[in-house]
């Protein structure tokens, strides 16, 4: 590669040290976006638009140091989301060190993105203590030209002994919100839940679209493949897309929970929303050489309201 074609590399992908000396890689689009991926949990901790504004929370107490998992950006759950089954608390992918994939299997993407990463997790012999399983996880991050920015996870079984694995997974995306009070999420309203504060026992969200006055952690089920989140005060919508990922997960910790957690603000749950593309209530199996694949897409918008609805109407409904 001739020293100008690297220089142009370099401008969309940029290899350099982050917090306590770990190992970050920053993409970069032509018109001013960004974001930031640490090889520690493959894990994006920044997400800013073309104007230089942050729209991912991070814990100003987040400890970027192992084995802790990073308070905020976008953890991943895998192979287990929450507490449910006998790993720790949302898996081991979040707090493992990820390596850089050189040769990834063809991706049938957009090639016009130049901003990407491909990152790769195998078992180490400690997890295969926990965990008796081999896999590969191929996580590629992609920041699109008008700034969005694309999580795409392959996961294959690669067990020798002929046995199948089943795991759950989330993305475990923290989106910056200016007021939670003023936050509102549409796309998930008349869905069934189940409701993690409830011992999991399943309800119907009732009302037109979900707003937040006390601590929520619900699973949604058999949800649609797009959900907005509309920040009224910023006047702007977060526009997630999905695709191999049926459930959503909505968490907020409220004043209570949030004293609670040592990597956490008192009062940052007024400035962050969980919203999680995942898939929890059927665990996925793959026998020896299958792979699954879920994606998740999240789009910045400025938003206006029109009688209280999202305006323009058209994205949910439209393309």
């Amino acid at each position: 590669m001739s020293s100008g074609a690297r220089e142009r590399e370099k401008a969309f992908v940029e290899h350099c040290k982050g917090a306590n000396g770990l190992d970050k890689v920053v993409l970069r689009e032509v018109r001013g976006s960004s974001a930031e991926v640490y090889l520690y949990g493959g894990q994006v901790t920044s997400w800013k638009n073309e104007y230089g504004e942050e729209l991912l929370f991070v814990s100003s107490k987040a400890t970027f140091k192992s084995p802790k998992a990073i308070r905020g950006g976008i953890p991943i759950c895998f192979p287990q989301f929450g507490s449910h089954g006998s790993l720790e608390q949302h898996g081991f992918a979040r707090n493992r060190f990820w390596s850089i994939d050189h040769d990834p299997p063809p991706f049938p993407t957009n090639s016009g993105n130049k901003a990407f990463i491909d990152l790769i997790l195998k078992p180490s012999e400690e997890d295969s203590k926990i965990w008796s399983h081999r896999y590969e996880f191929r996580l590629r991050v992609t920041l699109g030209p008008g700034g969005d920015l694309m999580l795409t996870s392959r996961i294959r079984n690669t067990n020798t002994d002929g046995k199948s694995f089943t795991f759950t997974f989330a993305y475990h995306t923290y989106l910056f919100v200016t007021d939670i009070s003023e936050v509102r999420v549409e796309g998930l309203e008349t869905l069934d839940y189940l409701d993690n504060l409830k011992g999991r026992e399943r309800f119907t969200e009732q009302g037109d679209a979900i707003t937040f006055e006390s601590e929520v952690d619900k699973i949604y089920l058999s949800t649609p493949t797009k959900i907005a989140i509309l920040d009224h005060e910023r006047k702007r919508t977060f526009v997630l897309r999905k695709d191999g990922l049926p459930d959503a997960v909505v968490w907020n910790p409220w004043d209570k929970k949030a004293k609670a957690i040592s990597d956490f603000g008192d009062d940052e749950y007024k400035h962050m929303l969980c919203v999680e593309a995942a898939c929890v209530e059927k665990p996925i199996t793959l026998k020896p050489g299958e792979e699954w694949k879920g994606r998740q897409e999240l789009s910045a918008v400025p938003s206006s309201y029109c009688s209280g609805q999202l305006d323009p109407c058209k994205v949910l409904q439209g393309g």
